[in-house]
């Protein structure tokens, strides 16, 4: 089996090169398609560090499956049995187009089921917030400490649009008992704002690639990673997902129950 030390080394690198393209493209010229609708925006940047990153991890890890966002990945992967990688190319589309700001490329790699490495690279602030299970989280070469334990009434919480505007009545709860309501268009920048304490909880509805890399960050600093109703998560499905301090799930759970 491949070293999983060596695997973590490697990963860094490659995410590493994958924001400096999207960082030397972004003032060029590129294709902007739509997806579903006119708010889930492709650009050709996005399908090209996918195609970046998913070669390089071929090279480094070639018995593994690779679940990644715009399809050049394995398809039809039903299980984490093994090596799965789980690829965002570029997370936050809609503001590497319209800002050039706040967004990130994530990478995660899920053995046998369970996150054992995790990057969320903040492409244009040059962080790398990374993790290995059992051996912490760093941004860059410094470690993250445990965000405090504070509660809803206390904390930034992060909403996405959709819950924010048509959300139920528990969810609009949620966000007037909280001291404040932040919102990014990026589930990784918004994951780096839970795991780094400047937010108390994340709430969205993730695919596997926004959340398989702040799952296994969040989960070795000892935050929550669950459901909105406090139920386990799929990795492989979409979820409503809470990252959220012990504090904040509770608080929460209570206003959802």
């Amino acid at each position: 089996m491949t070293d999983i030390n060596s695997l973590d080394l490697q990963a860094q690198e490659i995410i590493r090169q994958a924001a400096q393209n999207a960082l030397e493209k972004m003032d060029a010229r590129y294709q902007v398609d739509t997806k579903t609708n006119y708010t889930d925006l492709v650009t050709t940047i996005d399908r090209e560090n996918e195609q970046l990153i998913n070669k390089r991890l071929r090279e480094i890890d070639p018995a593994s499956k690779i679940l990644s966002e715009e399809g050049f990945g394995d398809k039809g992967i039903r299980s984490l049995a093994g090596h799965v990688w789980i690829v965002d190319p570029i997370d936050g589309t809609m503001n590497f187009v319209k800002q050039h700001n706040n967004f990130a490329v994530m990478l995660a790699l899920y053995v046998d089921g369970q996150p054992v490495l995790g990057y969320i690279m903040d492409v244009i602030n040059h962080r790398l917030y990374h993790g290995r299970a059992g051996h912490g989280v760093f941004v860059n070469d410094q470690r993250l400490s445990t965000p405090r334990d504070l509660g809803l009434q206390e904390s930034l919480v992060a909403m996405n649009r959709g819950l924010v505007l048509n959300g139920d009545e528990a969810i609009r709860k949620v966000a007037q008992t909280a001291i404040g309501l932040r919102m990014y268009g990026s589930a990784g920048i918004e994951m780096i704002g839970v795991i780094t304490g400047q937010l108390g909880a994340y709430i969205s509805h993730l695919k596997p690639w926004d959340l398989a890399a702040g799952r296994m960050l969040a989960e070795e600093l000892g935050l929550i990673v669950k459901s909105i109703d406090g139920g386990s998560i799929n990795v492989l499905s979409s979820n409503l997902v809470l990252v959220a301090t012990s504090q904040v799930s509770r608080d929460i759970r209570q206003i959802i129950n």
